[in-house]
Formats: C-alpha cells, sequence, structure tokens
C-alpha cells in the first residue's frame, strides 16, 4: 500500500466582520449554523487584530463583510479575516462583498487617476481569497477584476416584486438614471411584466464628485408612476434630480429602487423633501437609526446570499437563481 485515502466531510464556517454584524447573523440563521466566535479589536494606534476562536482548519470558510463607512478601516479588516483563515488552513476562501468598496473607481476618467477598484480585487487574492460573492456591482466589468470565481447576485428580483405587489395594479414605468443602466431597466421592465422604459440624460463633472449637471427625461412618462431604479444611492443627488425631473414631465408618482443604501450626507434630507412617494433599498450596508425615514422601505438581502453561499458549498448553480442572467 503506498497511499493512505480518506473521505472527508465539507464543512461550511461563516466568519462576521464588525461592519455591519446585523447582516452576518441573519445570513447565518438561514443556513442554520452560528457565526465563528472571533475576538476583533483595534489597537491603540489604530491597527487591527483578528483571531477566530474555534479551529477553522479544512473548512468552507465565507467570509461577510460590507465596506462602509469607514470604508478604508473595514476593508483592512476583511482582508486581515481573509490572510487569517488562509494561515490557519481554511481549505476554501469565499469573500462575500454585499457592497464592493470602492467600485465605482472602476476606470480611468483622466489621467494619472487610479482604477481602485481592480487594487481592492488584487489585494483580496494577495490576502488568499479564493472566490468572491457580490451584490449588483457598479459595473459589470468588475467581475473580471478578480482572478478567480465571482458570482454577481442581483437584487432585483426582491425590489421588483416588492413594487410589482404593491404598484402593479397602476400603471408603471421603469426609469434608468442614465443610459449606461438601460440594460439593467430592460431586466425590470421584464420582471413587472413589460412596462416602457424611460431613462434620464445627465452631465456628470469629472471635476466635483457626487455632482450632476443637467437631467433631461427620454421616453413617456406622463401619467405613470415611474420606478426610478439605481445600484446605489450615495449622497442623493442624481436620483432626486431624476426624480425632480420625472414630476416636472407629468408623471403621476415617482418610486425609487437602489440596492445600497450609503446615505452620505446630505442624502437623508434630499430624500425626506424628493417628490418620491417611497424610497426602496436593501440592508447591504447598514442604516443607522438616525438615517431611516418615513418613506424609506428595507427589504432583507439576508435570504439571497444565503441561497448563494449554499450553492457554492454544495457545487450547485448560482446562475440558476436568476434564470440564467447572473
Amino acid at each position: 500500500m503506498t497511499a493512505y485515502t480518506k473521505t472527508t466531510e465539507k464543512n461550511l464556517m461563516v466568519f462576521n466582520g464588525r461592519a455591519h454584524p446585523d447582516l452576518g447573523h441573519a445570513v447565518a440563521a438561514e443556513l442554520g449554523v452560528h457565526v465563528v466566535p472571533t475576538s476583533a479589536y483595534d489597537f491603540a494606534n489604530g491597527e487591527t487584530y483578528v483571531r477566530y476562536e474555534e479551529s477553522v482548519r479544512g473548512c468552507d470558510a465565507f467570509v461577510i463583510q460590507s465596506h462602509t463607512a469607514p470604508i478604508n478601516s473595514w476593508i483592512m479588516e476583511h482582508l486581515i479575516m481573509v490572510d487569517a483563515l488562509k494561515r490557519a488552513s481554511a481549505k476554501r476562501i469565499t469573500v462575500v462583498l454585499p457592497f464592493w468598496g470602492y467600485s465605482r473607481q472602476d476606470k480611468k476618467h483622466r489621467g494619472r487617476e487610479p482604477i481602485s477598484a481592480r487594487l481592492v480585487a488584487d489585494l483580496f487574492k494577495t490576502a488568499g481569497a479564493d472566490r468572491i460573492i457580490t451584490v449588483d456591482l457598479h459595473a459589470d466589468q468588475l467581475q473580471g477584476y478578480f482572478d478567480g470565481p465571482v458570482d454577481h447576485l442581483m437584487a432585483l428580483p426582491i425590489l421588483a416584486d416588492y413594487i410589482k405587489e404593491k404598484y402593479g395594479d397602476q400603471e408603471l414605468a421603469v426609469v434608468s438614471p442614465d443610459a449606461g443602466r438601460i440594460k439593467v431597466a430592460e431586466r425590470w421592465a421584464r420582471r413587472l411584466g413589460g412596462v416602457p422604459l424611460a431613462f434620464i440624460h445627465k452631465t456628470r463633472r469629472t471635476d466635483v464628485a457626487n455632482e450632476v449637471v443637467a437631467n433631461r427625461v427620454v421616453g413617456d412618462v406622463r401619467g405613470k408612476i415611474c420606478v426610478l431604479t439605481d445600484d446605489m444611492i450615495d449622497t442623493g443627488g442624481t436620483i432626486v434630480k431624476a426624480a425632480e425631473a420625472l414630476m416636472a414631465d407629468g408623471a403621476a408618482g415617482v418610486v425609487i429602487a437602489a440596492t445600497h443604501a450609503i446615505l452620505s450626507d446630505p442624502a437623508v434630507d434630499r430624500l425626506k423633501n424628493s417628490p418620491a412617494i417611497e424610497v426602496v433599498v436593501t440592508d447591504t450596508l447598514p442604516i443607522a437609526d438616525d438615517r431611516r425615514f418615513d418613506k424609506l422601505t428595507v427589504l432583507p438581502i439576508a435570504p439571497m446570499l444565503a441561497r448563494a453561499i449554499r450553492a457554492v458549498f454544495e457545487d450547485g448553480s448560482v446562475t440558476s437563481m436568476f434564470d440564467g442572467q447572473a
């Protein structure tokens, strides 16, 4: 006998960073497991320490961390968590990024600029990540920045089904906030039963962050409830100006739907005072109580993340979750 053979069982373990602990625990609950106990704290000089309180050797590790503010600190903690798993002999490490930090810096608009989204992907690969699961990337090409499998999940079914149930008895139109997201808007329109499409023509300043110069509606929205979709709401300037343009063009009402609620100042005030009937988001990012307002509806993303994690662990199909479109 020249070899020793032993069949081992696969072991799924969920790890959770400190950025959005509620989401990690909700995902673990959906999977029927507990989050692995972890010691994580910051030293006096700001350095981060992480240690897992039980053995992770040979496990299939899923490391959940949403890149919220302060974003650089949470990305660093995420990288340290991955490195700790690699050095503790985890068999496979999947980074779960409900929101991929720096995803808007996906190309060079002008000379001497970085492509920071690619840098983040390279950092996770260097730290030891084998795979990434993420939700609604700002640009699809980010999937190619990571040298390994990337499962790109879409919150569209969650958001669209909620809107269809609540507003489906009214005349709807799907509106893209810019021409670049028309393909996403087409998926929305199909999900809502083939409703008409429109988009906002906008000019964005390259020298000032988060500032849109002009809006113009392309398409017929008169008398319709407009579902204004985007991947994220940061300061709210783009989406609120789009909602105002739709109302000025004769829309009966506007429902804003976005996956990632970043809600940097002054987003909350802008959304509260906007003409939108409702703002529908998911909890890929933590939303503090002082950031919540009457118009805001937050839908849970944990069931979808758990389904994707289970599919990856069982070597199943993630694409089948989205009718072959993911």
